[in-house]
């Protein structure tokens, strides 16, 4: 199997000559206005058998994206609807609009639930996401690999049940930006990461027992984010420190073969 990074949490994953996407957006600006469109983000490298959201949050689910890089009828895999109403929602609905919009396959599925997908067999790992939405990660195996995606998550206690079914894994794609996020509707906001920053990240990747871990969820070169959002000012040196021999920095649009 190899995976590609497609910028900000997108991954592309190929094997048996067919490709998965997770969180592949081309188009940020709902969530960071200063984005330069065409930079820091690149497309599959052709059609994909499945989509996989860790998500819904604008900068992890782009419907239209979607629909322009799938095979005809391909499932995407997503987490549950969020609780609550329109106000405990706000950060979902646009997303959930926009998959309706486009009419996708969605298939809701549960926490350590699996499906087989062409030669792909992806599993949906517990997360916890850092504004109180519903998220998933996933664990994606195929050709005798496993690669993790950690979406956006913050860090929990399910690391080690993880690594129980899932380790050692080959690679370990995990947040590294640690965001504070100051949002209207959830106040008075927290001083605390919302997704993993560096040293958390490669803690998670120690327990995971990771071969390769590689930092994601930051783009230094895009620092125009919107009002609210703080990161981490060097994630990827950070992580490099942090994560020693593990750390495995993989710039947009590279790919890692784990067959190597």
């Amino acid at each position: 199997m190899r995976v590609r990074r497609l910028g900000w949490a997108g991954l592309e994953l190929e094997a048996g000559g067919e490709r998965l996407v997770i969180d592949f957006v081309r188009d940020l600006s709902p969530l960071f206005p200063g984005w330069k469109p065409g930079e820091g983000l690149v497309a599959p490298s052709g059609k994909a058998t499945a989509a996989l959201l860790t998500h819904l949050h604008r900068d992890h689910t782009d419907a239209s994206a979607l629909a322009d890089v799938l095979a005809p009828g391909a499932p995407v895999l997503r987490p549950a609807p969020g609780h609550g109403d329109e106000v405990d929602n706000v950060t979902t609905l646009p997303a959930e609009r926009e998959l309706a919009v486009h009419g996708l396959a969605a298939d809701v599925v549960a926490d350590w639930a699996t499906r087989d997908v062409g030669p792909f067999r992806v599993t949906a790992i517990p997360a916890v996401d850092g504004l109180g939405d519903p998220q998933l990660n996933w664990v994606v195996q195929a050709d005798g690999q496993r690669v993790f995606h950690g979406g956006d998550t913050m860090f929990h206690g399910y690391w080690w049940l993880i690594a129980r079914r899932f380790g050692p894994l080959d690679a370990a794609l995990l947040p590294a930006n640690g965001a504070v996020v100051d949002a209207p509707h959830l106040q008075p906001p927290s001083p605390l990461p919302a997704a993993m920053d560096p040293g958390q990240a490669a803690a998670a990747a120690e327990i995971l027992d990771a071969r390769y871990a590689v930092p994601m969820h930051y783009e230094a070169e895009q620092p125009d984010k919107v009002a609210g959002y703080v990161e981490v000012s060097a994630p990827e040196k950070e992580f490099r420190a942090v994560a020693g021999r593990r750390a495995h920095v993989l710039a947009v649009g590279d790919w890692l073969d784990l067959a190597t």
